[in-house]
């Protein structure tokens, strides 16, 4: 593993995350008590916008229930268990992180879908997957920790069925340096963006005919001011996984996107 890559899993290095889940889960019922998707989705989706992003972005793709999906840097899990749960597909997570993979098949069997969802610990540049096997692949928040983006999206490819669909949910640059630290990043060391052009022009090469492109960046502010208008979140939260300064990156993130520094990016791709 180089040393980029480590500075990534490190800095998403979250001791003792599956105790402090199971804590704070306490809230919402006994251990025993199946849980839902919907009722994680304050501590699982680690993106803008949430739960609404990845609704989304499955429908551009088309996932149906007949699918295979590939989440690319699962986190702890959230999407993947909501693309199961909403739509019926099988879905296959995988992160750089071993705690998140552990703490992600924690929440699956809290929420009863451990036969239907399944995470495995790897790097999305090398994605231990045989070549075509999924119909789908998914990517959100993920590419910015990523430097060497052409082998990234030609390993997408890879694993892609011809004609399968990826799609990609991420955070762009716009103009000006980004104030740090960020979700992904606390410096500028770990965090690699490209703009919206030059990602397309990174993702076509490997052999990908655009489907959809839709620049999110003011849906994403409109979230950003409705989060600051409703005060601080309910526990159970992201600060739960990601530590006690997630507040300071959040705010960081919303600060990029108003002053037009980061923009969002939505885009759906066909393997041709």
């Amino acid at each position: 593993m180089n040393d980029v890559l480590v500075g990534v899993r490190d800095h998403y290095r979250a001791t003792g995350l599956t105790e402090r889940l199971r804590a704070a889960l306490a809230a919402l019922g006994p251990e025993d008590q199946r849980l839902t998707p919907q009722q994680l989705a304050a501590l699982d989706q680690f993106h803008t916008r949430g739960l609404a992003a990845t609704a989304e972005l499955a429908r551009l793709a088309g996932i149906t229930a007949d699918m295979s999906v590939l989440d690319v840097g699962s986190g702890v899990g959230g999407p993947a268990r909501f693309l199961a749960s909403a739509f019926g597909c099988q879905v296959t997570g995988i992160d750089l992180s071993e705690l998140f993979v552990d703490a992600a098949r924690y929440l699956t069997e809290r929420t009863g879908q451990s036969a239907q969802v399944s995470f495995q610990t790897g790097s999305a540049l090398e994605l231990p997957f045989d070549d075509g096997c999924f119909d789908v692949v998914l990517l959100q928040h993920v590419a910015m920790n990523i430097s060497d983006r052409t082998r990234l999206y030609r390993e997408i490819r890879r694993v892609l069925k011809s004609g399968g669909r990826f799609a990609t949910f991420d955070v762009v640059l716009n103009g000006g340096e980004p104030h740090y630290p960020v979700p992904w990043a606390r410096t500028l060391a770990t965090s690699f963006l490209l703009t919206a052009a030059a990602t397309r022009e990174a993702i076509e090469p490997a052999g990908f005919g655009v489907l959809a492109w839709q620049d999110d960046t003011e849906a994403a502010k409109a979230w950003i001011a409705q989060l600051r208008a409703s005060g601080p979140p309910p526990s159970p939260n992201l600060g739960v996984v990601m530590g006690p300064d997630f507040a300071q990156l959040a705010a960081n993130l919303g600060r990029n996107l108003m002053e037009g520094r980061l923009g969002i990016l939505t885009a759906v791709f066909e393997a041709t």
